[in-house]
């Protein structure tokens, strides 16, 4: 559960054994950003996903961006990532 911030972002970088549980982790990250209304920028394909968080109306890395990463992995955790 490592998120990095760097260039006004909150970044995580998780690997997947396959497509499918790639697929899966970002489908899990849709409810919480929803719920939020604050949604993250991720690209996924076989054995990644990346997730990119920033508030760009405020320029940068905001309390709401830690908030959503912390949501994330939570809702993540049953993929032991």
């Amino acid at each position: 559960m490592t998120w990095t911030e760097q260039d006004n972002t909150l970044r995580r970088a998780i690997k997947t054994p396959d497509f499918l549980t790639a697929f899966n982790i970002v489908s899990r990250i849709v409810g919480p950003a929803e719920a939020m209304n604050h949604h993250p920028d991720i690209a996924f394909g076989w054995g990644y996903v990346t997730i990119t968080l920033t508030t760009h109306d405020a320029g940068g890395v905001t309390p709401k961006d830690h908030a959503l990463a912390a949501k994330i992995d939570e809702a993540i955790k049953p993929f032991g990532v």
